[in-house]
């Protein structure tokens, strides 16, 4: 089992054990992730990334912790592969925007 299929097992788990998958919805799934996204950029508001890392590191730190959980909860219900759908993104990010073109 990959480390990613892993994390995803323990996400689900936490999730199931308290009965919340009934609220876990792929539209509610992205809405939670538009949330926490916002609640991330809210630490770095008005201030350096600096002053930011500063003052409110650890909230970074479970406000990205927050994104991915409801990320990787919304792959699962959607049975997207994480680890493919982000080379493939990469991929085409890669043909849009070659690395030659900023040398």
């Amino acid at each position: 089992m990959s480390d990613i299929q892993s994390l995803i097992n323990s996400v689900n788990k936490f999730r199931d054990d308290r009965n919340w998958r009934q609220y876990h919805n792929p539209k509610d799934l992205a809405i939670s992730i538009s949330i926490e996204a916002a609640e991330l950029l809210e630490d770095f508001q008005w201030i350096s990334s600096e002053k930011a890392l500063q003052e409110n590191k650890e909230n970074i730190r479970e406000e990205i912790a927050d994104v991915l959980i409801y990320s990787l909860m919304l792959c699962s219900d959607l049975e997207l592969d994480v680890k493919k759908i982000v080379e493939e993104k990469l991929e085409k990010n890669g043909e849009k925007y070659p690395f030659d073109i900023y040398e």
